[in-house]
């Protein structure tokens, strides 16, 4: 089958397109993207092609699945389109800005019956499923807190745009600043680790060191730190950073009844089983993907999946309005300094 990317940015060039290419169900990938010279460079990348239009792509018949790889504000202008015309669609995170905009798109999901699934890619890795396999097989008891982050030095170092100008800087475009681009995954994690929802959650949030093309402090965060905790009871605490300048920090720490669970945290083993007993198991699962080290990440390989055995996508759009949900919650208790309480279901 066809596949279509919509936005030819980093994501789609590091990330979607060489894993749309290494699956044998893809025959050929088309390229859209407003500046016409990237996606003709992806195209020449993939031995591809290109559409012209944004309709041209999305009414193509020949074309089955679409990757939605478009600047935040966009998703559901163009997730939704595309799942009308009878695509099934793979969305980057976060969804959508809003949750109205969100709910349009899983409506659009609904009335066409196709395949919806959000780039939710941290629950991909064999680090986190072993984790959750680990968890729920009960042996280290019910996890009682936790404490996650990710942070890396910028999307002015990660994004097509190598600039102060990129649009993860604009209100308008990205929304949500770091707590969109990177918070979300890991309150996306929290969920599918422990098989909960965050329900409370206070944070404090600044554009601490990011300025702009005119030298003026970013208008959306580069910084936030959040306390919060489940419906179940469980406690935590995260943070999220694009001014991590030695080196990403993508780690998560669990602490249960009978041990602790560290993933990413060790240099050489993705996971670490700490037990009460002293005992420690360690592995060696695989690597985790960084800004300087792209691996498959088995999102495309999934959704492929999905679309041709009707299996249930392991991030649905209900997932994702859910950490949507929490992200806006996160933000609106930075701005009021309250303990905001989230409703993700």
């Amino acid at each position: 089958m066809k596949a279509g990317i919509i936005g030819c940015g980093s994501i789609a060039k590091l990330r979607h397109a060489p894993e749309y290419k290494a699956n044998k169900q893809i025959s050929e990938i088309v390229f859209y993207d407003r500046n016409p010279e990237r996606s003709e460079r992806l195209a020449s990348m993939f031995n591809g092609s290109v559409a012209r239009s944004i309709n041209d792509l999305i009414e193509d018949p020949t074309i089955k699945v679409i990757s939605d790889c478009s600047s935040n504000e966009n998703h559901h202008i163009f997730s939704t389109k595309a799942l009308l015309s009878g695509k099934h669609v793979l969305c980057e995170k976060p969804i959508s800005l809003t949750v109205k905009d969100a709910q349009e798109i899983l409506e659009a999901e609904k009335k066409s019956g196709k395949v919806l699934m959000v780039d939710h890619n941290q629950r991909f890795t064999r680090a986190h499923q072993k984790a959750r396999e680990i968890i729920r097989g009960g042996e280290l008891g019910k996890v009682l807190t936790f404490r996650t982050t990710f942070g890396h030095k910028g999307p002015e170092h990660w994004g097509v745009n190598k600039s102060n100008s990129t649009w993860f800087f604009k209100k308008e475009r990205s929304g949500f600043g770091v707590a969109g681009d990177l918070g979300i995954h890991k309150l996306d994690l929290i969920h599918y680790l422990l098989e909960d929802e965050i329900t409370k959650i206070s944070a404090f949030q600044g554009a601490l060191n990011k300025v702009d093309e005119q030298g003026k402090p970013i208008e959306v965060c580069d910084n936030v730190v959040a306390s919060m905790q489940t419906k179940n009871g469980c406690l935590g605490s995260a943070s999220f950073s694009w001014s991590y300048y030695g080196e990403e920090d993508n780690s998560t720490v669990l602490y249960c009844e009978a041990g602790i669970l560290k993933i990413y945290h060790h240099p050489e083993y993705q996971l670490e089983v700490i037990k009460s007993t002293g005992e420690k198991i360690n592995y060696q699962l695989e690597t985790i993907q960084t800004n300087d080290n792209q691996t498959n990440t088995g999102v495309i390989d999934a959704f492929i999946r999905c679309v041709t055995t009707g299996e249930k996508p392991i991030a649905s759009g209900r997932d994702a309005l859910g950490s949507l949900k929490v992200v806006l919650g996160m933000l609106q208790a930075a701005e009021t300094g309250r303990v905001i309480t989230v409703n993700p279901s």
